[in-house]
């Protein structure tokens, strides 16, 4: 499979989508804005959830995950590096997805790798998701921990985290 896109348009596509993604979990921008830079047949694989079909799917599954509570505390994703492969327009990044700091100033976050292929006029036709699930079971627990022993989440938040954490344990931090 050959494309017809540039190297400079592959990389600005993957530099709108990062950017995307940096303004809707830090709150500037929206959830929505990521899913419309999918086109109308795209497939998202999310390794837990499975394959979505189509913007609506993809929107069904990032708004209630992404944009709320826990996946609303990851409030940045860095990337570490991307690939570009531009004979067949697709773009391997490693990311870190970070909670935000609970209070102390410390960095919690877990990796991952997307794999976007690249549609044109800046969209991409498949996004898929390789990460640990583990390192989220321990990651997301580890920060509740950490923001309930420094009284810094919110009514709702500290409900969740308290619900999530062994009784004995929630008790003991809070």
């Amino acid at each position: 499979m050959s494309n017809t896109w540039s190297r400079e348009e592959l990389e600005s596509a993957f530099q709108t989508w990062h950017a995307t993604v940096t303004r809707a979990a830090s709150g500037t921008g929206s959830w929505r804005e990521f899913v419309d830079l999918f086109t109308p047949d795209a497939e998202y694989h999310e390794q837990m959830v499975g394959v979505l079909k189509g913007p609506d799917a993809i929107w069904a599954w990032a708004e209630p995950t992404l944009a709320q509570f826990p996946g609303s505390a990851m409030t940045s994703f860095p990337d570490y590096w991307h690939l570009i492969d531009d004979v067949n327009g697709v773009i391997v990044v490693k990311l870190n997805n970070l909670m935000r700091d609970p209070g102390d100033g410390s960095q919690m976050g877990a990796d991952n790798i997307s794999i976007l292929t690249y549609a044109g006029n800046g969209k991409f036709s498949k996004e898929e998701d390789i990460y640990d699930p583990a390192e989220f079971v321990r990651l997301v627990p580890e920060w509740c921990r950490r923001a309930m022993e420094l009284g810094t989440l919110g009514e709702a938040e500290l409900a969740w985290c308290k619900q999530a954490l062994p009784a004995a344990e929630s008790d003991s931090v809070s």
